[in-house]
């Protein structure tokens, strides 16, 4: 919308004009210049809608992209097409199938109908699920009425899913009176608060806290999927059934009203009639086919695609000789019920009648910056409009101070811009390609195509981030360590009436019958057990645990006295101190065209603090594949030079620094920094001349290999060292490195680390940094593990091959790569097969990739040599032929490189039929196929700590002591080793014990799922103990915003929580309420309180006897016996809790005053 002023400037486009009234035209215009034209056609057309057809699904995205600059942005939609194949057996994404509901739905009344609707060929001829237009969306506004169970209802039948809490799109959840549901086209879950039947409150949550932001006024649900089991659908089914047997699985899952994956693959042979798009749009409506014969001809290929992928199938389901319906229609079909006028715009003109818009773009060939500034001053000087627009504020002033330099003065466009006189202007944007309109007097360029750096436009989405919760993986059945007792089996919640109070405990069970009940205010004792599949209980009180403990001491003080040598070393090593950021750090920050995660920001502000300190930096950032580690990287190497100092970057492999070269070198390209590449791609000239420059100083960015490790490479002044995919270097590469960083700052980057590393950064030894939020649309790959199957291999393959993406498939022996090769090409003859391994000759290794990176090839059959890092979006599934001869951190890198452009991303993984496997590759295999969400890299390396066990820390022994006291309890052993060698007292927290009679617990009907309930009472144990913890206030608004109002045992159990938080502040860690002796008396209180220690000044003694009669205070005990006065009001759910709270606040100082011993 920021450019809908150039418009204006169209006006005296002679052939635009004679455009209008007539019901089919030709019109000849230049790719660059289509969106502005098209913009301006629309803005002057008097039909709504203007539906624009376009060959792909790129295209369609860029160019309304585009047009949201010239046009009010949601006056634009973009109709999208399924991303699944037909007959797959995965559903198109929830959104995409919402997004297409909404856009039928708002065709059918003017007042919603959108101005533009942009759609690709094959969006244009999939048909569409039926009564799509009927359907209406389920309105929902604030303080009216509704009913919850109609309501429940609707949600089911239009494809949402129930589930106890919502963290996707298309499901929702009912606690009470809340309904919590995520629409299929909103980028935010919603949460209803009915009171009674009236919407009290209608907000958005946020997924990772479950709690309320922003509040709404209106909200429109959508169905999330396309083909629903109604009556006529059922009943069509059931014909199916005795029709076409071979599809009974399929027919019968219909027929009984299931919602399943793939069901809208067999759409065709449920619809009555066929209905597109096209059949949507009124009379009203105008149509603009976009290069028709190029159109034309994709809609042919997907056809035939999708023939002969039927072909294939029919054989495997027994349906030979059977007439499969298409989902793609012809493109005859598409016109045939729509009469609105049709109009054609090419790149050239196809005859006399064709009207044409003389316009160009820049192109590839305007000679570099040099000539376009002489193209920019000659239009100016002609009294061209010229407007560049840039990709944010830094980048606008740096381009207006050079552009000044160059004798072009260019002026910051105000708000809104006014393009009425010829002058050149600036102004930021995100448009994909400028032009030239000649009669118009009309020049725009790009920031992208004035300095020949090509940038992704991609929208700062927001990014989810990642739910993490302490108890989500503890079951019952799993393993948990007490501290005290030892290993022991956690067998759930269960809830328990001792004395007349109803309380919930953790029932741990030990060897032979022994059972411990924790109250859940002692969560904090326990922690889940890692470190070996099945740990031997231990019994309570006997003295097998403690041996074992005092024998993991003894072990843990050993490697802290190495540790503390490590430490001391680091912390007397004087490092260098980076300056603070400079505004071309935040200008090159700024060109990041994403928005950064939590996640992100705070490893990249913890990266420049410990550069900004005088210490080495020892920092590990582990995030999954694609989570944003390069970006962070980029920003500390910048940091540094900044500083004139040197970075190296060491990759492990010569592909990865080739990449990481090119991604450097991108965005450092405005800027006066040298980037080089080291690497066995260099002749040896190349490389002597490159190791030269880095020991003068003259390069600033080396990134190189191993070969970077070598004796003859020497910097003059580095001052960072980023190591990326870690996991990969061996113990003498590490060797290496640590004679490169005595006093250099370290940076080391990794999705899955290697047992010992991810140790020491556990252990403290390193810092660690973890990015837990996948990119916005990122979708977990789907993972299968099994025998090989060659068919399934070969279905992989043609799949891929028909949505236009590529494969890799990985075959790790290079005796018989070439074979392995042969034999695909003779079952997939279609596909363009390449072969690339690490022992192939640098050029022809280089150019077989860079081809495949081009889409040369459909298929590469490689080694683990894509494994490291490599980015090729268009790449979207994965073939592993013996991934039981792979680690798992390897198996999870090479997932990883797949699906990295929001598409849905496939992986299979398989072993051999005729080898058994051993019990680590089934276990690592087992892992891998069921740890497939998003960010799960950090816990695969936690499962392979547990396979293969870390060893010895420093040394290279391996050592049974995590597996003796579980992972995380042996880390706080040595960390508490380290302290005590180096002096410090680390200060436990207070261990704070409240018993009193009330029933205080979660009911299971207000928080049923126990992972949720365990989760909530660890919060409340550590509710207002430090400064750190939330307050138990705050623990009570969540629980009110996402489960309703709190009940009354729950409300007694904050009463405690508040108590217990009070204790800590007060120092008090022993609270024991009990009943008076002697039975009840109505003159004397009921409950007497002990309370230890407590530190009473005189004062508060004298006030003590004065206010409390009964009440004794042991002075050399400390310890206080307060009665409970009567009467209590049994109406107010812990009562006791809440008056005990009360005399404990009147009487007792706060610790830090105790000391002074007069105290008012």
């Amino acid at each position: 919308m920021i450019l809908n002023q150039l418009l204006e400037r169209l006006e005296d486009e002679k052939a635009l004009d004679g455009l209008f009234g007539r019901r089919s035209a030709t019109l000849a215009v230049a790719e660059p210049a289509r969106a502005i034209v098209l913009a301006s056609l629309i803005e002057r057309a008097e039909r709504r809608p203007v539906v624009i057809a376009v060959p792909t699904g790129s295209e369609a995205e860029r160019l309304s992209n585009d047009l949201k600059n010239f046009l009010e942005p949601s006056e634009v939609a973009l109709f999208p097409a399924w991303e699944t194949l037909p007959f797959e057996r995965v559903s198109p994404a929830i959104e995409t199938m919402g997004r297409r509901m909404q856009i039928l739905h708002q065709l059918s009344d003017p007042e919603t109908c959108p101005k533009v609707i942009v759609a690709s060929g094959k969006a244009l001829v999939q048909q569409v699920g039926p009564y799509s237009k009927k359907r209406k969306p389920l309105q929902l506004t604030l303080n009216e009425e509704i009913d919850q169970s109609e309501v429940i209802s609707t949600l089911v039948s239009v494809g949402y899913r129930r589930e106890y809490q919502v963290e996707h799109r298309g499901e929702f959840a009912v606690r009470g009176s809340i309904i919590d549901l995520w629409p299929s086209t909103s980028e935010v879950p919603i949460r209803l608060d009915l009171w009674g039947d009236e919407i009290e409150r209608l907000t958005e949550f946020s997924v990772a806290t479950q709690r309320s932001t922003l509040e709404y006024k209106k909200v429109e649900v959508f169905p999330c999927r396309e083909l629903l089991p109604t009556e006529e659908v059922k009943q069509r089914a059931q014909q199916l059934i005795a029709e076409q047997p071979w599809g009974r699985e399929q027919w019968e899952r219909l027929t009984n009203g299931e919602l399943f994956d793939g069901m809208e693959s067999w759409l065709p042979w449920i619809t009555p009639q066929e209905r597109v798009l096209f059949d949507f749009i009124g009379d009203n409506g105008l149509i603009v086919l976009i290069e028709p014969r190029r159109l034309r001809d994709r809609i042919s290929d997907l056809r035939a695609e999708e023939a002969d992928l039927v072909a294939v199938l029919a054989d495997t389901w027994g349906a030979e000789n059977t007439e499969f319906p298409q989902l793609h229609t012809k493109w005859e079909r598409l016109l045939e019920h729509n009469d609105s006028p049709r109009w054609s715009i090419d790149a050239t003109p196809e005859g006399p009648d064709s009207s044409i818009v003389p316009a160009h773009g820049w192109g590839r060939s305007a000679g570099g910056e040099e000539s376009v500034v002489q193209s920019l001053s000659k239009l100016l000087s002609d009294g061209y409009q010229v407007l560049l627009v840039a990709d944010g504020d830094g980048t606008a002033n740096r381009l207006t101070e050079n552009m000044a330099k160059e004798g072009i003065e260019l002026q910051r466009s105000a708000e809104p811009p006014n393009f009425s006189n010829p002058s050149g202007q600036i102004t930021v944007g995100s448009l994909e390609r400028g032009f030239v309109l000649t009669n118009s007097r009309l020049a725009v360029i790009t920031e992208a195509e004035l300095t020949g750096r090509r940038r992704t436009h991609r929208p700062r989405g927001p990014r989810r981030k990642a739910a993490v919760r302490v108890f989500e993986d503890l079951h019952p059945g799993d393993y948990v360590v007490h501290e005290f007792h030892g290993v022991a089996k956690f067998s759930g919640l269960v809830t328990r009436t001792l004395g007349g109070v109803e309380r919930d405990y953790l029932l741990l069970e030990y060897r032979g019958d022994d059972r411990l009940y924790l109250p859940t205010d002692q969560i904090d004792a326990i922690r889940p057990y890692t470190g070996g599949d099945s740990p031997t209980l231990s019994r309570m009180g006997g003295a097998d645990w403690e041996r074992s403990r005092a024998r993991v001491r003894s072990a843990a003080s050993e490697i802290a006295q190495e540790l503390v040598l490590l430490y001391q070393k680091r912390i007397t090593t004087k490092g260098h101190s980076f300056g603070p950021d400079t505004p071309w750090q935040q200008e090159m920050e700024q060109s990041f065209p994403f928005q950064e995660t939590p996640d992100q920001n705070s490893a990249i502000n913890s990266v420049k603090e410990d550069m900004e300190n005088s210490l080495p930096m020892d920092r590990l950032v582990c995030g999954d594949v694609g989570f944003g580690k390069t970006e962070i990287a980029i920003r500390a190497v910048f940091k540094a030079v900044q500083d004139g100092k040197q970075a190296a970057i060491l990759v492990p492999t010569t592909l990865l620094a080739q990449q990481h070269g090119q991604t450097f070198a991108d965005r450092f390209a405005p800027y006066p920094i040298r980037v080089e590449v080291l690497s066995r791609f260099l002749t040896a000239a190349e490389s002597r001349r490159v190791i030269r420059d880095i020991q003068d100083g003259t390069v600033d960015v080396v990134i190189g290999t191993h070969r970077l490790l070598s004796g003859d490479v020497e910097f003059q002044k580095l001052g960072l060292l980023v190591v990326d995919e870690e996991q990969r270097f061996g113990v003498t590469h590490k060797e290496a490195i640590k004679q490169i960083k005595s006093n250099v700052d370290v940076l080391t980057l990794t999705a899955t680390p290697i047992p010992r590393t991810l140790e020491m950064s556990l252990t403290g030894i390193r810092d660690l940094s973890l990015l837990n939020t996948p990119p916005a649309d990122r979708q977990p790959i789907l993972t299968y593990v099994g025998e090989y199957d060659e068919r399934a291999a070969v279905e992989a393959i043609r799949r891929e091959l028909l949505r236009e993406g590529q494969v890799f498939f990985v075959h790790n022996r290079v005796a018989d790569i070439e074979q392995v090769a042969g034999g695909l090409k003779e079952l997939v003859p279609e596909a363009r097969i390449a072969v690339a391994h690490g022992q192939m000759e640098e050029s022809a290794l280089e150019s077989v990739v860079l081809d495949f990176w081009e889409g040369s090839y459909d298929v590469l059959v490689c080694t683990t040599i894509i494994e490291s890092g490599i980015d090729m979006p268009t790449v979207n599934t994965l073939v592993v032929d013996r991934a039981d001869l792979l680690g798992l951190g390897q198996m999870h890198q090479l997932r990883g490189r797949v699906g990295r452009a929001g598409q849905r991303a496939y992986a299979y993984l398989f072993t051999p039929t005729d080898r058994s496997l051993s019990e680590e590759a089934y276990e690592r295999l087992r892992t891998i196929g069921e740890t497939t969400e998003l960010g799960s890299g950090f816990r695969i390396a936690m499962r392979d700590l547990e396979i293969r066990g870390a060893g010895n820390i420093l040394g290279t022994g391996q050592s049974g002591h995590i597996a003796a006291v579980g992972y995380d309890l042996y880390c706080q052993m040595v960390t508490e080793a380290v302290a005590e060698l180096t002096g410090k007292t680390s200060e436990k927290p207070l261990e704070i014990r409240v018993e009193i009679p009330v029933d205080a617990h979660l009911p299971k009907d207000y928080v049923s799922r126990s992972d949720l309930r365990l989760e909530a009472y660890r919060r409340l144990a550590s509710a207002g103990i430090n400064s750190e913890t939330e307050s138990v206030d705050e623990v009570q608004a969540e629980w009110e915003d996402r489960y309703g109002p709190v009940p009354d045992p729950a409300m007694a159990l904050l009463a405690v929580g508040r108590l217990r938080a009070l204790c800590s502040q007060l120092g008090i860690s022993e609270v024991i309420v009990s009943r008076t002796p002697g039975g009840f008396d109505p003159g004397r209180a009921e409950y007497i309180a002990r309370c230890s220690p407590v530190d009473l000044p005189l004062s508060r003694q004298a006030r003590l006897q004065r206010l409390f009669e009964g009440s004794i205070y042991k002075d050399d005990q400390k310890v206080l016996h307060l009665p409970i006065p009567q009467p209590l009001d049994e109406e107010t759910p812990g009562e006791l809790a809440i008056k005990l709270s009360e005399m404990l606040k009147d009487l007792v100082p706060t610790a830090d005053l105790a000391d002074s011993p007069i105290t008012s």
